[in-house]
């Protein structure tokens, strides 16, 4: 029970530090890569459809590494684990992982499309859609999904002390950045991984700290050490 207590917490901010580092890149490089002007069909694909391929590629590592994010943070949170909350945080974690993956597969037939169609063949109206969904999903409602995974994460975190108050208020604020200002912010979409970032980097660091050897009881270990 004890190397339980020790592991789970490490193997969570493991876990969600490589997800946001993997989708903080491939977000980058598909925003880097493909050009604002939707009707621009042909002009990236001569330098930017690496990048881009390489950023899809990248989604289902970082995909696996959220669902087993979830998966620790889950078992961590054990009996204290609300299960109206819970319900809420692992729903929309599905459905925010649910999304990321149609939108990369989305984004990838379209990239296949345009890479095996000459560029005067491109039927305009078959990109300009396969890209609009591409966007509408990502940067609408995978996004939305991402503020309430955030929200139900901070309430947990707020009722079982996980996590410093501080930080589940600033989880609710970028929650509401990305449920209220969807088309205002380009970047939005690095916000959630970002978040994810910081609690992973404090669940990682307490556990650390913790001296095992103190002979703290499991009560207190759970208290300390975060998710």
């Amino acid at each position: 029970m004890t190397r339980r207590r020790l592991t789970t917490p490490r193997a969570a901010a493991v876990a969600g530090i490589l997800f946001s580092v993997l989708l903080i890149i491939s977000l980058v490089l598909i925003r880097l890569s493909v050009p604002d002007d939707s009707e621009d069909v042909g002009a990236w694909l001569g330098d930017g459809w690496k990048s881009v391929s390489l950023a899809l590629n990248l989604l289902p590592f970082a995909g696996i590494a959220f669902l087993w994010f979830i998966g620790v943070v889950r078992d961590r949170l054990g009996d204290y684990e609300d299960r109206f909350f819970a319900t809420v945080f692992l729903g929309s974690g599905l459905l925010y992982l649910a999304m990321l993956f149609s939108s990369a597969a989305v984004a990838g037939g379209l990239i296949s499309f345009l890479g095996s169609a000459e560029i005067e063949s491109i039927d305009l109206g078959v990109y300009t859609f396969g890209r609009a969904l591409t966007y509408e999903i990502m940067n609408v409602y995978a996004l939305k999904m991402a503020g309430v995974f955030m929200i139900s994460t901070c309430t947990l975190a707020l009722r079982t002390e996980i996590l410093p108050r501080w930080m589940a208020f600033l989880g609710y604020v970028l929650a509401l950045l990305l449920l209220l200002s969807i088309g205002f912010f380009p970047w939005a979409s690095l916000v959630f991984p970002l978040w994810v970032l910081l609690i992973s980097v404090h669940i990682l660091l307490t556990n650390l700290r913790m001296r095992p050897e103190t002979g703290s009881s499991p009560q207190e270990m759970n208290t300390s050490t975060g998710i």
